[in-house]
């Protein structure tokens, strides 16, 4: 099994043990700004594409880089994800709309 593999399934486990009350949720801070241009320099990606890969549109892309808007809630953390390992994300993504995922 992947290391992607293998951390998903620990995370699902932990969910699982948070859903049941067998251990407290970890706090997670998600930033209230993020450099939505620098993540999508990171990936090497068009606007575009980077949309299409993540499941974004280009006006929300668009919006966040011209800072007119800015991503809210979990789309931050998603965000920060897709910087940390923008592959992993994508394969995922590509695994999930191709009926591969567990």
């Amino acid at each position: 099994m992947s290391d992607s593999g293998k951390r998903l399934i620990a995370a699902a486990r932990e969910a699982r043990a948070i859903a049941r009350g067998e251990i407290e949720p970890a706090q997670v801070h998600a930033p209230v700004e993020i450099d939505v241009s620098a993540i999508r320099a990171r990936t090497g990606l068009s606007q575009s594409a980077f949309a299409g890969s993540y499941g974004f549109t280009l006006n929300q892309v668009r919006d966040w880089e011209q800072k007119r808007s800015r991503p809210l809630g979990g789309v931050r953390a998603y965000l920060m994800l897709i910087g940390e390992d923008p592959d992993a994300i994508r394969q995922m993504l590509m695994k999930s709309q191709s009926g591969q995922a567990a």
